[in-house]
């Protein structure tokens, strides 16, 4: 169908013509078409809204994501729990039991906890929306992810060490650091509680004291590495300190010579110095201490008492045999001194 035309008059030709509209006439007309279309358009949304309750259709797809995405993270924080369940039993069992087997100490807390202080790392992640959901989310997995590492760090250290688990027998301290001759010696302090000879008064004994003659070998206990040798007028006067691995360390204080020095490998009846009287000390002695992972221990508790003086003497002829092999010119064998 034709679409419907306006006549009107010209006065000019008094013929009948198409009329046309004026430019104020076509801006009126736009105007009110765009006035009636806001005007349904806002009737439109307060009806739906506000009369009716209803959301828009924008509105309710933005929300239907936004519940999808709160279930994931909801999933996922269920997940993060069982891992960190899971870390959690890791870190127990890595601490009391893999390497307390070989004498190591357990992770520090400030360790499994390394970056997660102090400064805010987090900061920018301040304006994420969720109710700061997928913030705690991120941050917990980065923090599981750094303690995850960490225990691989600590499983890696557990393997190395058990391959040497062959060396542990060798590496405990299990002798006394002397001649055991019956006789060459003499036990004049224990590991406890004494009077102290110097100052008076009831103090802790940390190791135990031979009492025996100047010059007299002294052998270590076990295999290990010379941590420390250290010349001092007072206190444990001339000293060495050996790292026996596997948590274990044990001193020999009062010394008179040192055969030793720091960085090397000595093994089990291997000679390390003589007998002495420096430091604090009444008398010619050997001050012996072991430590396991820190603390000191009775040294009591480690003695073969099994082994015969013969056997004694065939370990130390051995490992004699053994530094000059490997030294011939180096420093002086010495072995046991028999009465």
């Amino acid at each position: 169908m034709s679409k419907r035309k306006q006549y009107g008059l010209n006065p000019e030709t008094l013929l009948y013509e198409i009329a046309e509209d004026s430019p104020k006439e076509r801006f009126v007309k736009v105007a009110v078409i765009l006035v009636v279309s806001l005007a349904l358009s806002v009737l439109y949304y307060w009806l739906w809204g506000g009369v009716l309750g209803l959301e828009s259709p924008k509105t309710s797809i933005l929300k239907r994501q936004n519940a999808e995405w709160s279930a994931k993270m909801e999933i996922m924080n269920r997940e993060l729990d069982q891992c960190e369940m899971a870390l959690k039993d890791l870190e127990l069992r890595n601490d009391d039991i893999y390497r307390s087997i070989f004498g190591m100490n357990a992770i520090p807390q400030e360790v499994l906890n390394a970056g997660f202080g102090g400064v805010n790392r987090y900061a920018y992640l301040d304006d994420l929306s969720s109710g700061g959901m997928l913030k705690d989310t991120y941050i917990r997995i980065d923090m599981l992810t750094k303690k995850t590492y960490v225990q691989s760090k600590s499983y890696d250290e557990v393997e190395l060490l058990s391959k040497r688990a062959g060396d542990m027998v060798d590496c405990t301290p299990a002798i006394i650091p002397i001649d055991p001759t019956p006789g060459s010696y003499r036990i004049s302090s224990f590991f406890g509680t004494r009077l102290d000879p110097v100052y008076g008064g009831y103090r802790h004994h940390d190791g135990v004291d031979f009492a025996t003659r100047t010059g007299n070998p002294i052998y270590a206990t076990g295999d290990g590495v010379i941590e420390s040798v250290t010349y001092q007028r007072f206190g444990y006067g001339n000293q060495v300190v050996i790292d026996h691995g596997f948590g274990y360390k044990t001193r020999y204080a009062h010394m008179s010579k040192i055969f030793a020095v720091e960085g090397q490998k000595v093994k089990r009846g291997e000679c390390i110095g003589e007998v002495g009287n420096s430091g604090k000390s009444t008398g010619p002695h050997l001050h012996y201490e072991v430590h396991y992972r820190g603390k000191k221990v009775n040294p009591s508790n480690y003695f073969d008492r099994e082994i015969s003086p013969e056997e004694y003497y065939t370990m130390v002829q051995k490992r004699g045999e053994e530094v000059a092999a490997a030294q011939p010119t180096g420093r002086p064998v010495f072995s046991l001194r028999k009465k």
